[in-house]
Parts: C-alpha cells; structure tokens; sequence
C-alpha cells in the first residue's frame, strides 16, 4: 500500500507508542484494510522523518497486538482487527451443536490454544515465548533433555510402580519415603559435596521446587535479587506472587560482589537467585572466588541464597557448590529435566535444616503436592543407576550436536560449551536480536532473545540470542533448523524487511 502514511497522535508518551497508536487506529477505521502490506521500515522512516529503529518498535508493538503480521522478505500485512474475546462461563453448552446433529460450527470448536500459539500481548506477564508453540516449529527456545531412549527404561519401570504400589497411585501422597530422599542425596551430590539426606525435601521439577523457596523465605512486597540476565520465568513468577525483582550487575562470572553489596545495602533483598555452575543464558561459570566473595555479602546481609543447579547436572568440576560454603542459607535446587528427561517432573532441594519442612509445605500449597507415580519414577531412575547412564549418553548427544552448531554457526561469535544444550549467540550487524528472533518464527524456527532473560527493564543491549539444540527429536531437525539460521544471517538485508 504506497499511498498510504499514518499520522502520528500528539502526546506526551514515546514516540513510538503514539505511532503504533495510530497504525491501529487506521486499521480499526479501515483506512488501513486487512491484508494491505505496510511500507518497508526504512521507507516509512524517511517519509515522517524518524529513525528506522523507531518504525521498527512501532511495527512490534502492532505486532504484538496481534494487529499484523511479519513474512521474511515479504513485509508486513494487516491482519485486521476486532473486540477482545471475553471470557463467559457456557450457561447452556448443549445449544452450541446444531439440531441436525452435525459437527459444531468453526466458532465453536476455537480454543484458547489458537491465541496462544501468537506472540504474548502482555510480556510482562508471560515472556516473549509463544505459550503454546504450533506443533510444526522447530524448538530451539528450549533446551529439555534430547531423546536418547528414555521411554523404554520408563516403561518397565511405570509398570513395576502400578504393580507393586497400586493403593499409593490411588492414592493422595502423604509421607515422604527414605529412598526419595536418598535418591536426592545421589542426584544433586557433587565432586565437592553431598547434602545430608534429612535436608532433601523432593518436588515436582525444580520450577516448583524455587518458588517454594521463594514463598517459604519471603513475604509479599519483599525483594528478590537476579542478575540483569537469568532464567527470568523464575523473576516473573516471583513478581506474580507480589515479590519484587531488583537487579543485580553481572560480568562474565556472574554478579559483581560490589553491586551485590550495593543492591543489599540499599534494597534489602531477602534472597539471591543464582545459576553459578552453567548460567543461563550466557552459559558461564562461576569461580570459586567469586562464590566466596558472594557467600561473604550473603552472611553479612542475612540474605538467602538458591543454587539453582539444573544445568550444572550435566557439567563435572570440583569448584565447591555454594551449599557447601553457606549450608545455612543456601538452597541448592537440582533436577532430571536437563540431563535425563523433562517430563518426569523429577526434582529435589537440598534445604537448611531449619526450613526443609517449611519447603514441603510450601511446595505442596502451591502445587497441590508431589504426585507419587512421578516422585516413585524419579527416585528409581536414580537408584537403578538409569538416570546416571542417561546422563551420560545425554551429554555425548550434546556434543554431537555441538559439531552441528559449529558447522552451521562456527564463523560467529558465540559462547558454547560441549556439555551446554544452548548457545548465546551475538547476532552481526546490523540485527537486532528481537528483528532476529522475529526473523527466525517466520521460518518456523523458535529462539530467545535477550529480552526473555531480563527479570526487569534495563539499559543494557547485548545483542545475543540463546539457541538451544536438544529439544528437536532428531539430529536432522536440528540441522534444518540451524541451516535456517545460517540462511537468515547471511541474508544481512533481511533486517530491514518489516517482519517485527
């Protein structure tokens, strides 16, 4: 549509808010009709005299408000627009089936899987990952263990458990047996470490397992303290709980013990939320000095500390874990969701024995408690010594699919590690990492941005996005998707198309 230029709403808010305004309120008028194709980024931006970079937010934000959509050398088309859907409870369902009997209307058999598979309107509250991704689209937004043949060795097992424990199965889960708690001790035991066993408290994957820790050690308007990258479900959900992040500064290691001591000082934070041994998204680890230096301004502020320690399963170092040199204030977090399978649920706290009980409780309040068939599975994928040969055969997996990575991506920068199921790649110029990832969804392949890492707003561009590799079934997936990838950075002029 050539003719066309928006006007942009006077105000006082970002320029690029009152620009998307007016997008959607020539679409919602019909001066902008569904399926025109929007100018070129570029293009519009020299016509009302702004910078591509504004056009650029403007275009997201449309986007996001599910008003058009982006293809990959195509350009972006209007989508049309219409009122929210609310939400109605069904008084009379049996009204939805026509009376000849024949299959419901379109209407009526819509889900809310449908919206679910577009890009979260409110980030905040969700993330930028499509909640429920369309079943076609490679994932390399996740990084769950890869299929090796687990479900062999699971089905033997399920059915021992139905067989030897059938009042249990139908059954609420009320004890905790000694040989959970000793597979606990197993799994989140380091070269440098093993946890007492009455400190295991067994949950429903680690996810759970934090929040519990965060509910049992804080109260709502408390403060919980991330690093400006992390695993920012865990921030979200803090938030959502009515905990609130604060944001601590990192470098290559992780948080900076001067900002720490800082951020402390000022903001009283009651807990600090670590990945020490494999950061995510960076991929980093930390030093032993700098755990010494972080469980110094730990004890000196009273703060407490969670070890989240799900990737570090899969990596082998004799640094000692931060439950070793703070046992009274860390709660060290492992799980099988990286190195064995992600959809047992399996996953267990090493907890200061004065709030282990106060963890259970937590965690069974929050989730309705342990399912015994999945806490059963997990514990005998430990003590059967499966888990240890899955995590074996995991960690060769990765490494084959690291020789796939450094095929297609090699000639970039990038941090990597042979036992790390992701990468942190920094796109080349002129891309940004949302025009990226963007990019990328056009084409079915699913990554991170930097901005699904940030538990806050933050002034920092890293221009990087995480790539994961371990979830897609086969190695030949893996491949399409990274030839993909390839494809789009070397296509440099294709940053400028409106996709985003």
């Amino acid at each position: 549509m050539t003719n066309w230029h928006p006007e942009i709403p006077q105000g006082q808010g970002p320029l690029y808010i009152r620009l998307a305004d007016g997008i959607a309120e020539d679409i919602a008028t019909g001066a902008l009709p569904v399926g025109a194709k929007l100018p070129p980024q570029r293009d519009l931006a020299y016509d009302l005299g702004v910078t591509v970079g504004t056009i650029g937010r403007a275009y997201a934000v449309i986007r996001q408000r599910g008003l058009v959509s982006g293809e990959v050398g195509r350009g972006t088309f209007v989508l049309g627009s219409g009122p929210d859907v609310s939400l109605e409870e069904s008084t009379k369902p049996h009204l939805d089936m026509p009376s000849n009997g024949s299959a419901p209307s379109a209407d009526a058999q819509m889900s809310w899987t449908s919206s679910a598979m577009a890009t979260p309107r409110d980030v905040a509250f969700a993330g930028t990952r499509n909640p429920v991704p369309a079943p076609e689209a490679i994932r390399f937004d996740s990084t769950s263990a890869p299929e090796i043949g687990q479900a062999d060795v699971i089905r033997e097992l399920v059915a021992q458990i139905t067989h030897e424990a059938p009042y249990e199965i139908a059954s609420y889960t009320r004890s905790v047996p000694d040989n959970w708690r000793e597979a606990g001790k197993i799994w989140l035991s380091r070269p440098a470490w093993q946890p007492p066993v009455g400190s295991i408290v067994p949950t429903t994957g680690a996810q759970a397992a934090i929040m519990a820790i965060i509910a049992a050690t804080t109260a709502p308007g408390d403060q919980v303290a991330f690093e400006d990258l992390t695993y920012s479900s865990i921030a979200r959900g803090a938030a959502l709980s009515g905990r609130r992040p604060v944001i601590v500064a990192r470098d290559e290691e992780g948080p900076l013990p001067e900002d720490l001591a800082r951020v402390c000082a000022q903001r009283h934070p009651r807990v600090l939320f670590l990945m020490p041994t494999i950061h995510n998204p960076t991929g980093t680890c930390m030093s032993a000095q700098r755990r010494e230096e972080i469980a110094t301004i730990a004890r000196q502020h009273n703060l407490w500390i969670i070890e989240d320690e799900v990737y570090g399963s899969l990596r082998d170092n004799d640094i000692v874990p931060f439950a070793a040199l703070a046992p009274e204030r860390t709660f060290h977090v492992g799980s099988l969701s990286k190195s064995v399978t992600a959809g047992v649920r399996g996953g267990w706290v090493s907890s200061p024995l004065s709030h282990a009980q106060r963890i259970y409780t937590a965690h069974k309040m929050l989730t309705g408690g342990i399912s015994y068939l999945l806490s059963e599975l997990s514990t005998r994928l430990v003590l059967s010594g499966a888990a240890e040969d899955f995590r074996q055969k995991i960690r060769e997996e990765i490494a084959c699919r690291h020789e796939l990575v450094r095929k297609y991506l090699g000639s970039y920068e990038m941090v990597s590690a042979n036992d790390a199921p992701f990468l942190w790649l920094k796109v080349p110029e002129p891309w940004l990492s949302g025009t990226f990832k963007a990019a990328a969804a056009t084409s079915n392949v699913l990554i991170d941005d930097e901005d699904e890492f940030k538990p806050g707003r933050s002034g920092k561009v890293f221009h990087r996005v995480r790539i994961g590799f371990t979830n897609p079934m086969t190695r030949s997936e893996v491949t399409k998707g990274l030839g993909v990838l390839q494809n789009i950075l070397q296509d440099g002029s294709g940053c400028y198309d409106s996709f985003e």
